[in-house]
């Protein structure tokens, strides 16, 4: 398995866990960066729900601040309730603002999301990303990332067929 690239130098870059009081502006960010390159819901509209509910808690976050502002986010959960799935992360939402694109934030978060699988005891990390969105593959594969699994044109988003994609990685 291919090693994660070198190290960061973003001294203005900043991962944290989620608060609840980040609820508004992860949901900004949120409706910000919706597109069909990697979102396979429709596009929210008003009114917006809660970025935060029953299923997506605080501390299934984190998040990224840049100059002191939130740019991006990462979901990571366990992937199945099962307990003999329990050492296995996935994460279920990765987005970055375009002003901040460019400047490690995205890969700040995966190397976080690795660090928080280690920490909670887990060993494997695991994510879905769709088959037509070539630069978080390629971001993804550059973390150490392979393809597990390809499910054939899973999903019709803009009258296209596109495939879902499976990867992994140890960590």
């Amino acid at each position: 398995m291919p090693e994660p690239s070198a190290p960061l130098a973003q001294p203005d870059l900043r991962i944290r866990a989620a608060l609840p009081a980040d609820d508004d502006v992860l949901s900004a960010v949120d409706r910000a960066t919706w597109s069909t390159l990697h979102a396979v819901m429709p596009r929210p509209e008003p009114p917006y729900g809660a970025f935060f509910d029953e299923r997506h808690a605080p501390e299934d976050h984190l998040v990224a601040e840049l100059d002191g502002r939130v740019v991006g986010y990462l979901r990571l959960v366990r992937s199945t309730p099962l307990a003999c799935n329990a050492h296995v992360r996935q994460i279920q939402g990765l987005a970055v603002l375009d002003e901040a694109r460019g400047r490690g934030v995205a890969r700040a978060l995966l190397r976080a999301a690795a660090e928080e699988t280690r920490r909670q005891g887990a060993r494997r990390l695991t994510l879905r990303v769709l088959g037509h969105n070539a630069p978080a593959r390629g971001l993804y594969a550059s973390e150490g990332f392979a393809v597990e699994g390809v499910l054939p044109g899973e999903f019709l988003l803009d009258g296209k067929y596109v495939d879902d994609v499976f990867m992994g990685r140890s960590v």
